[in-house]
This record gives structure tokens, sequence and C-alpha cells, in this order.
């Protein structure tokens, strides 16, 4: 009896030590990822949506700036459009003035000559009739006397209508192409403004576009330092393991890694590979030797940069260590993504061989034998998992 209660008991107590272990581990896990998440890794992702951002404003605005652009076409091509049009109406009205003016100098003219005409016709303008038949040879002489002073006057009265006529047509015309020329005018006046209005528009929001590509340019510099840091920090990883001179970089191909053609020959992150993860990087290939050798790889898109490796395999309960096993992955959690590479190998002198892709953004295959274990902070052993 006593020995089933201390049985009991003492199961009691490994189960509660079991819970508490399991606990510490659960504890351990939530917190991974800001234990070993790298410094930086929170900058470049909030920099990489302000440039998203700055980029989607800098798209609206560049379409924006098309459509006032060709607003401001439209508006220039009906600018000069009815400046043509002006350039008619004006040149009409100038004529116009023009024969006003010829024909009030004919008005004047005739005027001067009928009025000479009237004072030679009409210097005996006193004479009677009776006295003009007097001076008459005859009769008939008289009549066309008579005739002729009648026409004269006829054509005097018509020929001064006429003109008349013609230079009230003339000043009613004028009228009519000055009203259509200041409509034009005014017209212009309302197409200029809009288009000045147009303009200094698009020039604002070509100006914005601009600064927003700047902002995009300053943001890139801010990663691009950043990646500058990793990868200072990486060579500084590789003096120190004495693999600066030693290791050759050759084109990635299934024959060397073994990582996948399609992925391989195809350009610099052009894929999401199978576990959420940027082809020809490291975590890929990392990745794809894990699938490879063991048939299962967490898909960890969105956390998959390598300086996030070991806090998720804590999450995921993949055991995690300081000494390198043939077919774990070594983890560098320094640097703005950090590094992972496969551990083909561990020699006698503990020194290891690795195959790992992107050393220093190559976005190539390279095979680095005698490097030391202390080379990388830890070691995932996805093949104990």
């Amino acid at each position: 009896m006593n020995h089933k209660t201390k049985t009991s008991a003492k199961k009691s107590k490994m189960k509660l030590a079991g819970i508490g272990i399991l606990v510490s581990v659960m504890v351990f896990a939530l917190f991974s990822h800001t234990v070993f998440a790298d410094k930086y890794d929170d900058q470049i992702n909030s920099i990489k949506q302000e440039i998203s951002q700055f980029e989607a404003k800098a798209q609206e605005l560049s379409a924006q700036a098309s459509t006032l652009a060709t607003a401001v076409a439209k508006l220039a091509n009906e600018r000069a459009a009815l400046q043509a049009q002006l350039d008619l109406s004006q040149a009409k009205y100038d004529k116009l003035t023009a024969d006003i003016t010829a024909t009030e100098q004919r008005i004047v003219e005739n005027k001067d000559a009928l009025g000479t005409i009237l004072a030679d016709l009409y210097v005996d303008d006193d004479i009677t009739p009776i006295e003009m038949i007097a001076s008459s040879k005859n009769i008939s002489e008289y009549i066309d006397k008579q005739e002729y002073r009648n026409s004269v006057k006829d054509d005097l009265k018509k020929t001064i209508d006429e003109i008349n006529a013609l230079k009230k047509s003339l000043e009613e015309q004028k009228k009519a192409v000055s009203i259509v020329l200041e409509e034009q005018k005014a017209q212009k006046a309302d197409i200029v403004a809009k288009e000045n209005e147009q303009t200094t528009l698009l020039n604002n929001t070509r100006g914005d576009e601009a600064a927003y590509r700047n902002l995009v340019a300053l943001k890139d510099s801010q990663i691009a330092e950043l990646r500058r840091q990793q990868e200072e920090e990486i060579a500084r990883r590789i003096r120190e393991s004495g693999q600066s001179s030693s290791y050759q970089v050759v084109p990635g191909s299934e024959a060397n890694g073994g990582y996948p053609d399609k992925w391989a020959n195809a350009p610099m992150n052009s894929y999401v590979d199978n576990w959420g993860m940027y082809s020809r990087q490291c975590v890929s290939y990392a990745a794809y030797m894990v699938w490879k050798h063991y048939g299962n790889m967490p898909y960890w898109g969105g956390f998959g940069n390598a300086n996030q490796w070991t806090g998720n395999a804590y999450s995921y309960g993949i055991p995690v260590g300081k000494v390198p096993k043939a077919g774990s992955i070594g983890v560098i959690r320094s640097g703005a993504y950090g590094h992972v590479a496969w551990v083909d190998s561990v020699q006698s002198n503990g020194t290891i061989t690795i195959d790992h892709y992107n050393v220093n953004w190559a976005g190539r295959y390279a095979r680095w034998t005698n490097v030391p274990a202390s080379m990388f902070d830890d070691y995932i052993y996805f093949g104990e998992w």
C-alpha cells in the first residue's frame, strides 16, 4: 500500500515536473522571437512598409500627372485652334475697318466732284426757264439741257445712296465681327486661365511625385546601410573562420548544392518557394535542403529571415543547440537578416563543411570547408524533430 502511494506520489511529482518543463518551454517559445530577433529586423520591415506606401503614392501621383498632362495638351490644342479663328476674325475686322475708311474717302471724293459739277451746272441757276429757252437755239436744246441736269442730279443721288449703303453694310459687318472677336478673346482668356491652372497643378503633382521618389530613394539607402552592417558582420565571421580567401562561388544548379534549377537559374528573388522564402536566398536553399533530407520543412513565410530561424525553431519545438551536427542548419543571428547554412559534415578536428547560398548578396551557391563551429550562433537539428 505504502509502496503504491509512494509510487503514485513519485509519478505525480514527475508529472508536475513535466508540466513545469512544458510550461517553461512554452514561455521560452513565446518570447523566443523577441530574444533572437535581430535589432534591425523591425527597422527593415518598417522601412519596407514605408517604401511600399511611398511607391504607391508616387504611382498614384504619376497617374494624376499623366491625366493632367493630357488635359494641358488638350487645352493647348484648343487654345491654338481658337487663336487661328481669332487671327481670321482679326484679319476680317482689320479689312472691314480699311474698307470703311476707303468708302468714307470715296464719299468725300464724290461729294467734292459732284459739288464741282453742280457748281458748273448751276452757275446760271438764277436764269428762269423763259430765259433758258431764249438762250437755247431751239426747244430741243432746252429739253436736252433739262434732261442732262435731271440725269446728273439722279446719278448724284444714286451714287451717294450706294456709297452710304455700302458704308452702313461695312459698319454692320464690322460690328458683328467685333462681337465675335470679343467672344473669341474671352474664350481664349478662359482657356489660358484653365491651362495655367492645370499646368500649375501638373507641376505641383510632379513635384510631389518627385518628393515621394526621393523618399523611396532615401529609404532604399537606409536599407542598403543596414545590409552593409550585416555584410560587415558576416565578413567579420568569415575572417575569423579563416575562410576569407579559400571559398569559391560557383553557378547554382542541381549539381552544385542540389538547389533546383527552376530557382537557381531564375532572377534573384523572382520566386517564392514552397516555404515562403525568396529564391536564391540563403533561407530558401536551407529550407530546400531540410525538406530534401527530412521530407518536412515548416512554412515560415513572413518570418523567414535567417536571424528569425532560431526563434521559429523554438516556437515549433525543433531542437536547437551550440554544437554542429551533420544535417543541421547553422544560424548567424547578427546583421539585418542574418545568415543560415546547411551543415554537410563535421570533421574530427571540430571544423565543419557547409553548403549555402547568397554569400555577400551574390545569390549563388558556395561550399566552404574547415569552417570553425564558432562561426554560427546556433544550430537547428531538424533531423531530431
